[in-house]
Order: C-alpha cells, then structure tokens, then sequence
C-alpha cells in the first residue's frame, strides 16, 4: 500500500471541531514530508498544512490559527486536528506524502468536510 488512506470528514457545525487521520507510511513507502491540502468546489487544491520528519510544520494563513498537524510516534500516519471550523473550511481534503529524495508524490482519495453555518 502506497497510497494513502484517509479516515474522518463528515458534516459538523461551524464553531465545532473534527479530526482527520491517515496512513501515510508503510514498509513500502516512507515519505519525509506528509500533510493535508484542500479543495473547494471551483477552486484549485490548496496547502492546509505540512510536516516534515523532523517535526517542523506549515500551515496556511487560513488555518493556522485553528488548526493543528502531527503525527503518531512512528511516523506512520498523519492527523489533522481541526478546531473552530468555519463554513470556508467545507472542503475536500486530500492527505498527502512526499519522499522528497526519491522525487515520489502520492495522494490519498480525499475525505468531504462541510460545515454547516
């Protein structure tokens, strides 16, 4: 399994909060970088928020404030705690791996989030 597979998403009132995880790393692939983009209906895919294996994280002005990026002591998978969510988060997300060295880019299916106002 290279891909990576997402959990969580689903419909949540705005002010409220969700989390998002995802199996990012296996035997098979282990990326350096993993993190989460977006995608609104008629917009391009966006940065929410990355980390690198050493720990260092980036997020996007949008959520940087709201929301927060880590990973599990074995640096397998990836979550995305999500807090004070605005009906501009509803969105697809896509959690995402990079094997920077190898120049190897994978993409998980996506996960809805939609915040009801």
């Amino acid at each position: 399994q290279v891909q990576p597979v997402e959990s969580g998403g689903g419909l949540v009132q705005a002010g409220g909060s969700m989390r998002l995880s995802c199996l990012a790393s296996t035997r098979i692939f282990r990326p350096n970088v993993m993190g989460w983009y977006r995608q609104a209906p008629g917009k391009e895919r966006e940065l929410v928020a990355t980390i690198i294996s050493n720990g260092i994280t980036n997020y996007s002005e949008h959520v940087k404030d709201r929301f927060r990026i880590s990973t599990d002591k074995a640096k397998n998978n990836v979550y995305l705690q999500m807090n004070n969510l605005k009906p501009e988060d509803t969105a697809v997300y896509y959690c995402y791996s990079r094997d920077s060295y190898r120049d190897a880019t994978y993409w998980g299916q996506g996960t809805q989030v939609t915040v009801s106002s």
